[in-house]
């Protein structure tokens, strides 16, 4: 039985240009480098190489951008989840993690460029990110945040409450960090775009083809399907989360982790909320990140606790929307509902496994797509132009499976997160928040 969440539940292809991808494989293919997985990280990564002119082939198994490249929440935002960039520094070694760092830093920005050059319609904007303080203590580790990514050249800033509101519409926060390189978007129209941009420079693309296995034959690698085979001096697995068979083990190498989507119906009534046209996040530990989309909609996301009901879910989003925006219409009509699939494991990266010679996979964006698909796409493009192994921003690793505990550990760590929100609340003498 599939895990994931019906793609026909998700706004984003439905307001996205259609795709002109539509061709299954049929028959033989030969080029250099063939890559199995039709969302960011794959696009990227062939689109790169194709405009350098190398020889490549894309084969996805259901539709361009139907993983979390088509169903996530439309945030683009160059930062980390979870690390500090001295974390990662200690995680990976200064120099390898300031490549890292370059990479995600720049990335809006470049998928910015990439947007206007090719033409892209997904609804791209580019106004900021901003993250709340939902209490003052938390403004110290803003502050910290802040100081980080400036010394690494950002240009992010502290803002007051009163900044705050004028940004997001929100009442209830005690100020916020701002980032001005956060973007929105469409991202199946995203998705979408770069197949399209791939393909005009020479890419061959083709979707309803699962890949079936990939094997030695002499000095190449045969990388077969139900309906043809792919002849390619070198193979790119970059299926992550809905990663289905096509290399034994792979599916193990992550844990999954669901996160709720919401949209609204349009509510262009509602000028109180994300006035500035930003990206909110409302600061709490499980957070509440929202936009709007190019119509009006409210596009909410949050990360739903272990068995809780779908109605159960979206009322607590509800809440949480109503508390920081009293003046919302009710009801508020939420139009479309459906989840996404983070492929999660320890270290909160991705992961760049060495599967054979001349065979390389990754897995583990754990909820960072859309930025992080554009720095692995360029990962992933230098390891297939040889570029040496020390001189790429992610360590070749041996594929492994994710320890037990990440079966758990995330759903754990985010009720802890509730509890400190509540301390934190009761403490500060706060009234309890939804």
């Amino acid at each position: 039985m599939a895990r994931f969440s019906p793609i026909g539940d998700v706004l984003w292809p439905r307001t996205a240009p259609a795709s002109e991808i539509t061709q299954a494989l049929q028959g033989d293919e030969d080029c250099e480098v063939c890559i199995v997985g039709g969302g960011y990280c794959g696009l990227h990564t062939a689109l790169d190489l194709a405009q350098q002119g190398r020889k490549v082939v894309l084969l996805e198994g259901e539709e361009i951008g139907f993983g979390g490249s088509g169903r996530n929440a439309g945030h683009c935002t160059p930062t980390f989840h979870h690390h500090a960039l001295q974390n990662l520094r200690d995680m990976l070694g200064a120099r390898r993690a300031d490549r890292l760092i370059a990479l995600q830093l720049e990335a809006a920005d470049r998928i910015g460029e990439i947007v206007r050059h090719h033409q892209i319609d997904c609804e791209w904007v580019q106004n900021g990110y901003v993250m709340c303080a939902s209490s003052p203590r938390k403004l110290t580790a803003l502050k910290a945040r802040r100081d980080s990514y400036n010394a690494a050249g950002q240009s992010t800033r502290l803002a007051d409450t009163d900044e705050v509101r004028a940004l997001t519409g929100m009442e209830g926060q005690y100020g916020g960090w701002v980032h001005p390189g956060g973007a929105h978007l469409n991202p199946m129209g995203l998705s979408r775009g770069l197949a399209r941009a791939a393909r005009g420079h020479g890419a061959r693309l083709f979707v309803n083809t699962p890949v079936t296995g990939a094997a030695r034959s002499g000095a190449l690698w045969q990388v077969t399907t139900p309906t043809g085979r792919v002849h390619a001096d070198r193979v790119i697995f970059a299926t992550g989360a809905y990663t289905r068979g096509g290399w034994p083990g792979l599916d193990r190498s992550f844990r999954i982790m669901r996160v709720m989507v919401a949209a609204t119906r349009p509510v262009p009534e509602a000028t109180d909320v994300l006035p500035a046209n930003v990206t909110a996040h409302d600061g709490r530990g499980n957070i509440l990140v929202y936009k709007r989309d190019e119509f009006g909609r409210i596009v909410a996301s949050m990360f739903p606790r272990l068995r809780q009901s779908r109605a159960s879910m979206l009322d607590l989003m509800t809440r949480r929307l109503r508390f920081h925006h009293p003046g919302l219409p009710d009801p508020l009509g939420w139009e479309c509902i459906w989840t996404g699939e983070l492929d999660m494991q320890q270290r909160t990266i991705p992961r760049l496994y060495r599967l054979d010679e001349g065979a390389v996979a990754v897995t583990g964006l754990s909820g960072r797509g859309v930025p992080t698909g554009y720095t692995v796409g360029k990962i992933l493009a230098d390891w297939a132009n040889d570029k040496a192994e020390g001189d790429l921003a992610l360590p070749l690793e041996p594929l492994a499976p994710a320890p037990p505990y990440m079966a758990f550990a995330p759903q754990i760590a985010l009720r802890v997160y509730e509890i400190g929100d509540r301390i934190i609340e009761w403490r500060d003498g706060q009234p309890r928040r939804p």
